[in-house]
């Protein structure tokens, strides 16, 4: 069975092959470096870690771009209001990023563009729309892309220009032709700091966030890339005018696969700086250990909503633990994938359709029984070098059984009644935490008639 991508543009599941045999060009959106990563973010960049991973696992070289936005409004505000430069609160949050992402695991891209870098390019490409008629100057000294002389303009969205329209609350400002317009490179405000400010034909400005993506992708993987990938909220308006933009200065189709992993919710709701409904990721790493995080993530397909709560990271590490168990009692050996053997194949099977992480865990979890009734070195190796395709199960096993199991029986005890009577005073909050605090430390709770049971998952 050959790889099958969910392509976002066409709605359809399709059979993928690079442009270049062997060798796969992707691009992702990576993050707006003003503040600290949250859970939403981790997800995106486990999700395509996970791709990436999964596609060198199948022999193919991989060439990841994940850029850097280091310019844009919300930075600039964020540094005037704590009295530092730009960059200097650049810098300090990408080594931020770059910390919670190597504790989840996530292997670096093969470049990491910081658009700060990439203004000449962005430049070429306005230059050029302008050329073709494609971009227009505002009275205001701003360059705007004319969506309207696109004629592929919400393909990706499956809209209609006057679809996306409906309900609109924009009025046509500062000289757009139409409000859907985005703006190619802003010009110079007076009370901006001078090191946003970049020298151009177009007078001293800066560029707009969706040509920097454009440009980018261009420079470093070419004019059309095998994917391109992101949030499923980056699709409209940041995807779709990448396209226009691309696709209007280059000729050339953008992207043969589109993709797009789905929210992290709280309590249903999209999870989001902007909602106020966000946990960072270096927060919620206080609680919980870093595979943790990352199993919680990978057990779901990338592109369904995930609902978070302590509870289903609790749950999380119990079902962890019982993988890591199966390779605590039975060391592996090392071993190469031998993907002529059943529980290889079934992986395979399930990463093959769209990169089925869901059932792939489930294979793992069967494997691992096996390897508790065999107790073969070998098949505990298999286990290992599989779950490596998904960057989990790669700790030493002991350590990671161990690490916060500090309760006795008695302690254990005392929270279960504790929990027994948060329930009696209806208090279903305390309750859920209690057996997630057990949870997290490998402690299973059996509800019964007769009263509450608990086992360890070890």
């Amino acid at each position: 069975m050959s790889l099958r991508i969910y392509n976002t543009l066409s709605r359809e599941l399709e059979d993928f092959s690079p442009l270049q045999p062997g060798r796969v060009r992707m691009y992702v959106c990576g993050m707006t470096v003003y503040d600290y990563c949250h859970l939403g973010h981790a997800r995106s960049m486990i999700a395509f870690d996970v791709v990436q991973r999964w596609l060198k696992a199948s022999g193919l070289v991989v060439d990841y771009v994940r850029n850097i936005t280091d310019i844009d409004d919300k930075i600039i505000r964020r540094a005037v209001e704590n009295g530092e430069s730009i960059r200097t609160l650049t810098d300090r949050m990408i080594v931020a990023l770059h910390e919670d992402a190597d504790a989840l695991g996530i292997e670096r891209p093969t470049h990491e563009p910081r658009a700060t870098e990439y203004v000449p390019q962005m430049l070429s490409m306005i230059g050029t729309l302008e050329q073709k008629g494609l971009a227009y100057r505002a009275p205001n000294g701003d360059v705007n892309y004319a969506v309207r002389k696109f004629p592929g303009y919400g393909k990706l969205s499956g809209k209609s220009l006057d679809e996306l329209h409906a309900g609109e609350r924009v009025a046509v400002l500062d000289g757009k032709d139409d409000p859907l317009d985005p703006v190619l490179w802003k010009s110079a405000k007076p009370t901006e700091p001078e090191e946003v400010k970049w020298a151009s034909p177009f007078g001293a400005g800066r560029p707009g966030w969706h040509i920097e993506c454009s440009a980018m992708a261009c420079e470093l993987l070419g004019e059309t890339l095998d994917i391109h990938g992101g949030g499923a909220d980056l699709q409209f308006p940041h995807h779709e005018n990448e396209i226009a933009q691309s696709e209007g200065a280059n000729g050339k189709p953008l992207a043969r696969f589109w993709m797009h992993n789905g929210f992290i919710n709280i309590d249903d709701e999209k999870m989001s700086k902007s909602l106020g409904n966000f946990f960072l990721i270096r927060d919620v790493l206080k609680e919980f250990d870093a595979e943790t995080i990352r199993f919680f993530v990978v057990r779901a397909h990338y592109r369904s909503p995930l609902n978070y709560s302590d509870v289903h990271l609790g749950d999380a590490r119990a079902s962890l633990k019982r993988l890591y168990n199966a390779l605590h009692l039975v060391p592996p050996a090392k071993v190469d994938i031998d993907w002529g053997n059943d529980y290889a194949s079934r992986f395979k099977s399930a990463m093959d359709e769209d990169f089925g992480t869901p059932e792939a865990v489930a294979v793992l979890f069967d494997l691992a029984g096996e390897v508790n009734r065999m107790q073969s070195p070998k098949l505990a190796g298999l286990l290992k070098a599989l779950a490596a395709c998904l960057g989990i199960l790669q700790a030493d096993p002991q350590a990671f059984l161990q690490a916060g199991a500090t309760l006795d029986d008695a302690a254990i005890q005392a929270l279960i009644q504790q929990r027994a009577d948060a329930k009696a005073a209806k208090n279903f909050a305390e309750a859920d935490r209690i057996r997630s605090e057990l949870l997290a430390q490998g402690i299973v709770l059996k509800d019964s008639p007769t009263g509450t049971t608990w086992s360890s998952a070890q």
